[in-house]
């Protein structure tokens, strides 16, 4: 009977929560500010929280070497107030001029690259590898319009979130130091929120999902920026046009894993084709052995054993993010997942895996 009463109350709460949903979708201009609000909030959050796992054990360390804790946040907010003077003398200049080379020359360089296409349709070179009433031109034109569609969609909403920059800069190194400054604060709350009797268990699985978001984060960030380096050398030494651009778009799309290294190779491989043939031959090559350098010498250093996810898992659960929240599903995936395992594993260990062994 007890249990009875129980599953009653679920269903109403089930219920109640469901039919809250229900009239908020009626009286949208009460909800509106709240998502409007929400919305705002998302990317300096999302920011903080990045830099946070970032920057952690950077401060972790200054305290350790008897530096206030405040005043190492604000020396590295210093540091890093440098670095973006010294990008935005040294790299961003070049970077937008490229860019709007880029965005100024699309017409020009759409037009050559559908006449590259044509001479090679015409000479014969695919007609062994398409069916006879296949035209390889046609629908490689037709996944370009669809690619410059999906960018241009992409463009809009980057340009949207850059209109609200202002909120950004304002609210996000707030939110970070605090974060940074009270690290040890949220933890003990969340540890809080736990029975007595597991709060040690607790406090473990809040450490050890601290350290494996610091450890990826920390690792994907020196990896990405090693694997720009050299990219970028290689796009020089082959003159490929627009390089530090593309260099810095594949450095981004790179933390998304697998599939933004695929993506980030589409635009430089259309632009080296543009250029020439054997110039899109060779940036391909430059892209894999980065890749593999990547892969097999720098990622083993710095992750070690740490990042335990299977090639498999990592793809299946990157295609799900992406379907759930696009390109900010796909960044934040991996880290929800390892967050989940974490939370599962101390579950199964402490529920589970006795009653299991002893049945």
């Amino acid at each position: 009977m007890l249990k009875l009463n129980h599953f009653i109350k679920l269903c109403i709460a089930v219920f109640m929560i469901l039919a809250i949903v229900y009239v908020g979708t009626l009286v949208d201009f009460v909800f509106k500010p709240i998502l409007s609000l929400v919305t705002n909030i998302t990317i300096p959050l999302m920011l903080s929280v990045f830099f946070y796992y970032l920057l952690l054990p950077l401060v972790n360390w200054m305290e350790k070497k008897k530096i206030n804790r405040a005043l190492s946040i604000l020396l590295i907010y210093l540091f890093i107030a440098f670095l973006l003077v010294g990008f935005f003398i040294g790299v961003w200049p070049t970077a937008r001029t490229q860019m709007f080379n880029l965005f100024n020359n699309a017409p020009n360089l759409l037009n050559t690259l559908n006449e590259q296409l044509k001479e090679i349709e015409q000479s014969g070179f695919l007609a062994d590898f398409f069916p006879a009433d296949v035209s390889p031109l046609t629908q490689l034109t037709n996944y370009l319009n669809k690619g410059v569609t999906l960018l241009t969609n992409y463009v809009t909403g980057l340009f949207s979130v850059i209109s609200n920059v202002a909120i950004v800069l304002f609210i996000f190194p707030v939110i970070l130091f605090y974060m940074l400054k009270e690290s040890g604060g949220f933890s003990e709350k969340v540890v809080k929120l736990t029975p007595k009797r597991f709060q040690s268990e607790a406090t473990a699985v809040v450490t050890d999902i601290n350290q494996s978001l610091s450890n990826f984060i920390v690792g994907r960030v020196l990896i990405n920026l090693a694997l720009g380096v050299l990219m970028y050398i290689g796009f020089l030494f082959i003159g490929l046009p627009y390089a530090l651009l593309l260099t810095v778009v594949a450095v981004i799309m790179n933390f998304i894993p697998f599939i933004g290294a695929i993506l980030s190779a589409i635009p430089i491989l259309i632009i080296g084709f543009i250029e020439s043939p054997s110039t899109a031959i060779w940036s391909l090559v430059i892209i894999l052995v980065a890749q593999q350098i990547q892969d097999n010498l720098i990622a083993p250093y710095i992750f070690g054993k740490q990042l335990d996810i299977h090639p498999i898992t990592t793809i299946v659960i990157v295609l799900i993010g992406g379907d759930l929240a696009g390109i900010i599903g796909m960044l934040l995936i991996i880290p929800i997942y390892m967050i989940i395992k974490i939370i599962v594993l101390k579950v199964y260990e402490l529920f589970i895996k006795q009653k299991w062994e002893n049945a």
